[in-house]
């Protein structure tokens, strides 16, 4: 079995298994969550290797892609296994960005095998770093798979650190244009008078140090998706020729005069309040309204409740593999901070915390003084009921998340009643899981 560490980086937690037996204990290990396996066969198999693949191969909770050299296509065995039992294959070595997209599809029809619903497939299992399963996180990526069936251009609001290119990345990948090119520019990021250029190339000659053409990020996106991170810092002499092409469909190189038909979607993204921009002149109204024709709301951490657990586990039991140190967890008093934290920086600023406590921290369980939270000062001191609250909200949040949202085995998971547990999630704000209680039958209980 094989699978490539760099893969990490985009949001995927990587096992490793030697051979046949051990991937499959693996699955057996979690049959209700789906799985995508790449299998590594460039050292070759024969009948017997097939009689010990077969049961893991026959696994409905993964999609298996094979990893093959060229020469092996040639090979009847070889096509006969990818044919019956793979969902794809690729020619090793190859490009991490194709791997990425053939391992997220496989994880998808996984997903579908395991009775998981699309929106689940882009949030609770890290596909492109997308983890949470909070009501405003399941909102959102009910929004993005309902963005990725369409060509409209999509509009992603959301402070800084929230994650919007993650979730532009997930419109991508869930769409028909998932095999083409995913280009992202930092608007906020290029002098402003190199943006024209950056997104629409030149040609040979059209300035001073022009020796050779260059395609500019917009032609480079031709097929796929094309993302505009920070629009609002778009200087207004290229959003005039943004507008231009988003009316045309068509560009013109720097220095050129030829119209070069470009097909492709359009993704943008800000932290700025796009309506005061317009309001003071900062930003062209028709082009926000060519913009903005879906847009979605990527939610700050702080109103995410149970998911700053989530995505704090995943960023620990990511770094704690680059040390020897042997970190076993976060102490209550560090969770405790997490969830009284204001999280200016959000999701960034969390991943950073943990990564930098992970090298940092003094003993084998992570404080609030290895995040650098000062509790103190993100408000007064937590009363006796508030820290009951907290401990009772994390643990039906766990719970719950653990049974997939359904109430009744939550409750039995937690010793109490579905009404007991349906309570007290009213009381706490909580919304419901996949089973809603009747409130009349709450009531006369």
């Amino acid at each position: 079995m094989h699978a490539l560490a760099p893969l990490q980086n985009l949001g995927w937690t990587l096992r490793r298994a030697p051979d046949a037996r051990a991937a499959l204990r693996q699955l057996q290990s979690s049959p209700r969550l789906p799985h995508a396996v790449l299998i590594d066969l460039r050292e070759g198999f024969d009948a017997r290797d097939l009689e010990e693949l077969g049961p893991a191969l026959a696994a409905q909770n993964a999609g298996w892609i094979a990893g093959v050299a060229s020469a092996q296509l040639d090979d009847e065995p070889a096509r006969r296994l990818i044919r019956d039992y793979c969902y794809d294959y690729v020619t090793l070595p190859c490009p991490e960005a194709v791997l990425h997209t053939v391992i997220g599809h496989a994880y998808g029809m996984a997903a579908l095998a395991c009775g998981a619903g699309s929106a689940d497939v882009l949030c609770s299992g890290g596909v492109d770093g997308m983890i949470g399963e909070s009501e405003a996180i399941r909102a959102l990526c009910r929004g993005l798979h309902k963005a990725a069936s369409t060509d409209a251009p999509v509009f992603i609001a959301g402070e800084t650190g929230t994650g919007k290119e993650l979730a532009a990345m997930a419109v991508h990948r869930q769409s028909h244009r998932s095999r083409n090119p995913f280009i992202a520019i930092n608007c906020g990021a290029i002098p402003h008078n190199l943006v024209q250029s950056e997104l629409f190339g030149y040609e040979r000659g059209a300035f001073t140090g022009a020796q050779q053409r260059k395609l500019g990020r917009i032609e480079m996106a031709n097929g796929g998706t094309l993302f505009l991170d920070e629009i609002g810092d778009l200087p207004m002499e290229s959003q005039a020729s943004l507008l231009r092409f988003l009316q045309q469909g068509s560009i013109e190189r720097l220095g050129g005069h030829e119209q070069i038909p470009v097909d492709v979607r359009i993704v943008s993204a800000t932290h700025h309040d796009l309506d005061q921009a317009i309001a003071d002149g900062r930003f062209r109204a028709d082009l926000f309204h060519r913009l903005c024709v879906l847009r979605l709301q990527q939610p700050p951490l702080r109103e995410r409740g149970g998911d700053i657990d989530l995505i704090a586990d995943h960023a620990l039991q990511r770094y704690a593999q680059e040390t020897s140190r042997g970190i076993k967890g976060f102490s209550p008093c560090a969770r405790q901070a997490m969830h009284r934290h204001p999280w200016p920086g959000n999701v960034r600023e969390l991943i950073n915390r943990v990564r930098q406590a992970v090298v940092m921290a003094e003993g084998r369980y992570i404080t609030a003084a290895d995040l650098h939270i000062d509790d103190a000062a993100d408000g007064v001191p937590m009363t006796l009921e508030e820290a009951r609250d907290l401990a009772t909200r994390e643990a039906i949040e766990r719970a719950l998340h653990r049974n997939r949202r359904r109430l009744g085995e939550s409750a039995r998971e937690l010793g109490v009643s579905r009404v007991t547990l349906y309570r007290l999630m009213q009381r706490l704000g909580m919304r419901g899981g996949e089973e809603e209680i009747d409130d009349d039958a709450v009531r006369t209980a």
